[in-house]
């Protein structure tokens, strides 16, 4: 049997105005089971204006933490990332909270040095609403990584070795969403791959209403047309991005069953969402400059 890979990790979390949620992440990052002398947490406030500071300086004595006053997740991530001490980098976000054996179980992949990001899974926090229940297909990991071509990785459960970070530039702070989908193209372009952790859970706080799941879909649609424009030539290879069908039928059955589409009305879930997802894809062409999408 092959030894445990059990890396540095530098955990980084970019925080917001999240004094309502930040400490019960902080508090599921403590409670990792895993070498405490290997994981480095760094929690990087955002110039918050709220409660946060005052939350984190509970925990002073058990994490590093960074102020950054230059405002986006990019930059939250990006200072969090210039200072870290581990020999791999993970990243969640201040409104999740992860599993004891999150960490031991993301970085496995990473033992292969050709990949160059693991993801995890992500699932709503419990008690959820059928709203929030569908949230975990609009944030399926194994979606994301191994039916959509080309692959992307979400922040919100993510690890890759600081290296590989640090050669690709870390985040693009122009971005304010789909950073991660930029970030994760450029990867793939410097030649490594994208692996998906099962095991290695991430809890989130889904959205709670129609008119969040809305607003949701609007965002992803105006700023996917950056990246999109961005990595215009890449995509173009994968016929500008595709998805396997079969494996796209069983996700809508699965939302289905959740009860999106088929006891609530359409419009509850899938549309709502989708709809947003349009009208955020039109207004974003006006803004980066249409796109043949």
């Amino acid at each position: 049997m092959s030894a445990v890979y059990e890396p540095s990790v530098s955990v980084i979390v970019p925080a917001y105005n999240t004094e309502g949620t930040i400490e019960e992440c902080v508090r599921s990052l403590l409670a990792l089971r895993y070498p405490r002398e290997k994981i480095e947490l760094r929690v990087v406030d955002n110039d918050s204006s709220d409660g946060t500071a005052e939350a984190l300086s509970r925990y002073q004595d058990r994490l590093v933490l960074v102020r950054e006053r230059t405002r986006g997740a990019a930059a939250a991530r990006n200072a969090g990332l210039a200072g870290a001490e581990g020999e791999v980098v993970a990243f969640t976000d201040a409104d999740c909270v992860v599993d004891p054996d999150w960490l031991r179980h993301l970085v496995v992949p990473l033992r292969d040095p050709d990949v160059g990001i693991a993801g995890g899974t992500i699932l709503a926090r419990q008690p959820a609403n059928y709203i929030e229940r569908f949230g975990e297909a609009i944030h399926d990991h194994r979606k994301s990584i191994e039916v959509f071509r080309p692959p992307y990785a979400i922040t919100m459960n993510w690890a890759s070795r600081r290296e590989v970070l640090l050669q690709v530039g870390g985040f693009d702070e122009r971005f304010r969403r789909c950073q991660d989908v930029d970030l994760s193209y450029r990867v793939i372009q410097s030649g490594y791959t994208l692996a998906f952790a099962p095991e290695a859970v991430t809890r989130h706080r889904n959205e709670q209403s129609l008119a969040g799941l809305f607003r949701e879909g609007f965002v992803h649609g105006f700023y996917s047309v950056q990246a999109r424009k961005r990595h215009w030539g890449f995509l173009r290879q994968f016929g500008s991005g595709r998805v396997d069908r079969r494996a796209y039928a069983n996700i809508v059955s699965r939302a289905r069953d959740w009860g999106c589409g088929r006891d609530t009305p359409r419009s509850g879930c899938d549309a709502v969402f989708n709809s947003g997802k349009k009208a955020g894809k039109l207004l974003g062409s006006l803004r980066f400059g249409r796109l043949d999408l």
